[in-house]
């Protein structure tokens, strides 16, 4: 019998994980390289990428928990590994560990801050004893830190976990804002003062800590959120998939009756991509991947989950975002240090949040390429997006009618149908959401087909130009061109001029060109056309 696998789908606990039997991906490589080579750290990760967990396990570690890092069996009969921090020379003395979580709040309010940061001093006033709280929360926390490094002996650990969860919630609210920000001034104040008290510092959050005026004080703290050797400190890379959950590939397979390589194939292409480092070492949504070994189906799971509606309402209040205009930009370096709450830029927002990923950079230049990470990404957020451009709220009967339509031509690769369904789909935009140009119309089109899961490509290049669209079925490939109060004539003889279908034809898969004529008067497709590709 096949020893059971159990995951720990929304465990934040590293203690939980071991003992109750759960799968850990060791990062204790990473985590002893930091913890024996620096002291004040801050990490960036998106939600969702097992910041919290990572917190728990440095937590188990300062506090010399070594029986949880050595192999063992549970009380289920399950045999937990050895992990690599346990064969080091870590000498596993107790710290006492400070710990602040400001992620599990769901009601973001000055009283509900001041509340939480309170009644987390008081625990550790209670730990050591500390009878006479002082009046602020700065003198309470140095008091702590005093008292626990003078009745220890040993030098104070304070990790804070999601620290900018209450900032990002109090973007547009100024009062609010203002607020959350002199709290956390004078929270976190001591920590640079007290240095000589302190064995280590890790905060973690979504938004850069510089940025937030925060941390103003902590200029010693070390940002390792682009650093190659820390780019896997959370989420999961191919060569962990592979190695340590290889059984978990072949499971999901067979509960899916397909080979392992063809479910490796389709984790990837759902939930790998992100990067985040210049080395662009291939990391895994953990969230995801652990969900769908649980569940035994390969689904949408992160998007859902990890979308803070803060940076929902932050995004409608930036101009206009076209999926064509952020899948592909380039960003320089120093974007990156864009404050989280700026309207004029989504780029920060957009990284920070997952949404986006860095896809190549440039050395000379020092400058990024950015764009969607994976195909569960670029389905949730091209649905979010639609949303904003088409169908602001409720339910949208042209919407889900399009859906079928395209699931139909996706099964029987029939076209004249599918044109058919489009021009429906524009008939019944609001007149006010569809008076703009060409780019307008394909943009959508786009949009909408990438959150049905469409394997499209917008704006294509190609050595004399760029195709407005490359859709592509199991049955064949499609090279659309869009004109605008021109003929689809036009766009044919647009194709055929600046060959779009030639870097396709080794492919295999029959490839039809497709030329379709907006009209602004109609707001509509006025006719369209088709033919194979003659030099197949």
């Amino acid at each position: 019998m096949a020893p059971l696998r159990k995951y720990p789908v929304g465990i934040q606990s590293f203690e939980s994980i071991r003992t109750g039997g759960y799968i850990y991906v060791d990062k204790t490589p990473l985590i002893y390289k930091m913890i024996t080579e620096g002291k004040p750290y801050f990490l960036s990760r998106p939600r969702r990428f097992g910041k919290s967990l990572l917190c728990s396990t440095l937590e188990a570690v300062f506090q010399g928990r070594r029986e949880l890092f050595e192999a063992f069996t549970t009380k289920e009969g399950i045999q937990q590994p050895q992990l690599f921090i346990a064969t080091t020379d870590w000498e596993w003395e107790r710290h006492p560990v400070i710990r602040f979580d400001f992620s599990k709040t769901r009601d973001y309010t000055i009283e509900v801050l001041e509340r939480q940061i309170s009644y987390s001093l008081s625990q550790y006033e209670e730990q050591y004893g500390i009878v006479s709280p002082a009046p602020d929360s700065s003198l309470r926390f140095e008091r702590i830190i005093l008292e626990a490094h003078r009745q220890t002996g040993r030098p104070v650990v304070v990790l804070v976990d999601e620290y900018d969860a209450f900032m990002l919630h109090s973007i547009g609210d100024p009062e609010l804002e203002k607020g959350v920000r002199t709290l956390f001034s004078t929270l976190f104040s001591p920590l640079k003062a007290l240095d000589d008290h302190l064995q280590f510092v890790f905060i973690t959050g979504i938004s850069k800590f510089s940025q937030m005026g925060i941390f103003s004080t902590l200029n010693n703290l070390g940002n390792i959120s682009l650093v190659p050797a820390y780019e896997a400190l959370c989420g999961i890379t191919d060569e962990e998939l592979t190695s340590q959950l290889h059984p978990d590939i072949q499971i999901l397979a067979e509960k899916r009756g397909e080979s392992y390589e063809e479910t490796y194939a389709e984790l990837k292409r759902m939930y790998d991509g992100y990067h985040f480092s210049h080395r662009l070492t291939d990391i895994y949504n953990p969230f995801s991947l652990f969900k769908a070994f649980a569940y035994g189906e390969i689904s949408d799971y992160w998007f859902d989950s990890a979308t803070p509606s803060a940076v929902i309402d932050m995004l409608a209040q930036m101009p206009p975002i076209q999926l064509t205009d952020i899948d592909g930009v380039n960003c320089p370096s120093d974007a990156f240090d864009i404050p989280f709450n700026s309207y004029s830029n989504p780029l920060p927002v957009l990284y920070q949040s997952g949404y986006l990923t860095i896809k190549d950079y440039d050395k000379d230049y020092d400058e990024y390429v950015l764009g969607l990470p994976n195909v569960e990404v670029r389905k949730g957020f091209a649905n979010s997006l639609y949303q904003y451009v088409v169908a602001v709220q409720g339910f949208d009967t042209n919407k889900n009618a399009f859906f079928r339509a395209f699931n139909q031509f996706r099964r029987t690769d029939d076209l004249p149908p599918f044109i058919e369904a489009v021009k429906v789909f524009f008939a019944g935009i609001p007149y006010h959401l569809n008076e703009k140009g060409e780019h307008h119309y394909h943009a959508i089109l786009y949009t909408l087909l990438t959150a049905f899961g469409a394997d499209i490509t917008a704006e294509e290049p190609s050595a004399k130009g760029r195709a407005d669209l490359v859709l592509k079925t199991q049955k064949g490939i499609y090279v659309i061109e869009l004109k605008y109060d021109g003929t689809a004539e036009e766009a044919l003889g647009q194709i055929d001029q600046r060959g779009y279908a030639e870097k396709h034809r080794l492919d295999g898969r029959p490839i039809t060109k497709v030329g379709i004529a907006f009209s602004s008067k109609e707001r509509n497709i006025t006719e369209w056309k088709s033919k194979f590709d003659a030099n197949e």
